[in-house]
This record gives structure tokens, C-alpha cells and sequence, in this order.
């Protein structure tokens, strides 16, 4: 049985932590949503939106990125390696 199909994650499950950890790092920088608005560029209501209900444009997901700092994590998406076998890991 594929465990890995089991634990997926949704779509929105994906959406809401990546919002979540979003809100948690303005908060912890003490930047309020009006802030982040101008500074970002982003509307207002797009960012209560992604807040609230998880959705935003990829652009705008960037914009806010940026102003938070966290654009420099995007380098390591999609890196992880996948090994066909354990001889693989082994021999790496």
C-alpha cells in the first residue's frame, strides 16, 4: 500500500499552513496587515484573504515573501532528491 498516497496532504491543507506560517512570521516581525499592504504592494484585501481563506496569486504570494524576508526559501523548493532504491541511498 502506498503510505505516501495515505498522508497526502489537500490542496487547501498546503494553502492554509503555508498562510499560517505566513501570518505567524508578520506577527513575530510586527507587521500589520495594513504594512504589509504597502509594502508589498499586495491589496489589503488580498492579504486578509490569504489569511482568512488561503488564497492568493502566486505573484502576490512572492511580494509578501519578499517584504518578510522569506524569499530565499524558494531556492530550496523542489530540491529534494528521490532514489529509485535503497541502493541508491547507500551508494548516493
Amino acid at each position: 500500500m502506498n503510505n505516501r498516497f495515505l498522508n497526502q496532504k489537500t490542496p487547501n491543507e498546503i494553502a492554509k499552513n503555508l498562510a499560517d506560517k505566513i501570518k505567524e512570521h508578520r506577527k513575530k516581525l510586527k507587521i500589520s496587515q495594513e504594512t504589509l499592504a504597502q509594502k508589498s504592494g499586495v491589496s489589503l484585501g488580498s492579504i486578509k484573504r490569504f489569511e482568512t481563506k488561503y488564497e492568493i496569486s502566486l505573484q502576490s504570494f512572492i511580494k509578501i515573501a519578499i517584504v518578510l524576508g522569506l524569499d530565499s526559501d524558494f531556492e530550496n523548493l523542489f530540491t529534494q532528491k528521490i532514489y529509485a532504491s535503497i541502493d541508491e541511498v547507500i551508494n548516493g
